[in-house]
């Protein structure tokens, strides 16, 4: 090889690397469309679509126009549409904005109401999502959920303290009901190596039947009920209420949009957060580095439980005012849900909750208005689960790029790269 040949056959790699860093790298719109965000909002778009197939097959009036069909098919088509779009104006009216209400009060309460069921949502979708985000599948934050809300009730109503202590003795306990609960499968995890899932499941059952055998005995059973039930939480106990005695919305939500924002900086922003993305993304590689992948599985369920338990409080302090067996309702499973909708990202995880406590509030609503079932809601949710499961399925339909594949900028660098 001549001396003039060898500054090209070195210099050719480095002016090829930025051509193809710069062709390969794909665009906002790429990123936006094909990400987390077009990924989500097509799985929702999809979900709703097929729930309106449903409510249509459903309904008696689309039934009856399908009969003749092949007389008049715009019939069967225009009974199709009314009946979907009614379902969900019905269940806008009963989770957002109802116009069709006697004051403001009435037509904005709907919105209050869905802020209220997405509270203690959002806590347990994040109680899920960070787990997620180390590697980890919490579907514990059931039990979570009423741990806290028996360590919040216990301390409401049996201390009787000045409203502000209290008040933060009773999320104080929340946290710390929800973080033992939760810490104990991250320790179980580190130590034993059995798997979070099936410690998850098996605490769900045992806080199931802790809190029912606990409304049985003396010190949390109402004196002088039968039922299951604990005494009614002092005012002082309380979460105070948000917008006044009109609504039920209470400052839950204000300490939700808290918890969001520290999840949001705890794994984005903190050392603990690098830690434990990196034992998330390869734990063997976090521990040749260094990191205590361990630590990691125990303080990530310990902060997850804590989360749940905020939930639990959110209930009994500020929702229900009572302790009862069903003070958790579904809020543990609906909670990996939200966290798949909102792809593990905190604010993702919030406003997924937020449709969710939307669905929750206007699936009422839809039924009593339209005559849908109700169970159509769950249908869409689950339908929402199916699609956000299969990225690729979702990319076909609706026709979304790729990211992690773009396309070559022109056949000049392909070229280029095959030389």
């Amino acid at each position: 090889m001549s001396a003039e040949n060898k500054p090209a056959a070195v210099a050719a790699p480095a002016a090829a690397n930025p051509q193809m860093s710069t062709s390969e790298k794909p665009s906002l719109a790429t990123r936006l469309l094909g990400g987390s965000f077009g990924l989500s909002l097509g799985a929702l778009i999809a979900a709703l679509f097929l729930g309106g197939v449903l409510i249509a097959l459903t309904d008696p009036a689309t039934q009856k126009a399908s009969s003749y069909f092949f007389a008049r098919p715009l019939d069967t088509l225009a009974a199709a549409w009314k009946s979907a779009t009614n379902a969900y104006i019905a269940m806008f009216h009963g989770s957002i904005y109802n116009p069709n209400a006697k004051s403001f009060t009435a037509s904005i309460r709907p919105l209050t109401e869905t802020l209220t069921v997405a509270t203690p949502l959002i806590f347990a979708g994040l109680a899920v999502a960070l787990p997620f985000r180390a590697g980890m599948f919490n579907i514990g934050a059931q039990g979570q959920i009423i741990l806290g809300a028996l360590v919040s009730g216990y301390v409401g109503f049996t201390y009787d303290l000045p409203a502000p202590v209290l008040i933060l003795m009773v999320v104080l306990g929340g946290m710390v009901g929800g973080a033992l609960w939760g810490g104990l499968v991250g320790l179980l995890k580190a130590k034993t190596g059995a798997h979070e899932v099936i410690l998850s499941i098996m605490l769900n059952y045992i806080a199931a039947n802790l809190i029912l055998l606990l409304l049985k005995t003396p010190g949390f059973q109402r004196e002088g009920s039968s039922n299951p039930i604990s005494p009614i939480l002092p005012e002082g106990a309380l979460f105070p209420l948000l917008l006044g005695k009109g609504f039920r919305l209470h400052w839950g939500f204000i300490l939700a949009i808290v918890a969001v924002i520290f999840a949001a900086w705890l794994i984005n922003r903190s050392t603990v957060g690098f830690r434990l993305r990196a034992v998330g993304a390869n734990p063997h590689a976090a521990r040749t580095a260094g990191i205590n992948v361990s630590n990691g599985y125990i303080v990530v369920m310990a902060i997850a439980g804590a989360l749940a338990g905020l939930a639990g409080a959110a209930q009994v302090a500020g929702t229900e005012k009572v302790l009862t067996t069903g003070i958790a309702a579904t809020f543990g499973f609906d909670a990996i849900t939200v966290a798949l909708l909102g792809r593990a990202k905190p604010w993702g995880t919030f406003f997924a909750a937020l449709l969710y406590g939307a669905f929750r509030a206007g699936g009422v609503t839809m039924q009593v208005e339209t005559g849908t079932n109700i169970d159509i809601v769950l249908v869409v949710q689950a339908l929402i689960v199916l699609f956000i499961a299969a990225p690729p399925l979702v990319r076909t339909i609706f026709r979304l790029p790729d990211p992690e594949n773009p396309k070559k900028a022109s056949s000049k660098i392909s070229l280029q790269e095959a030389k």
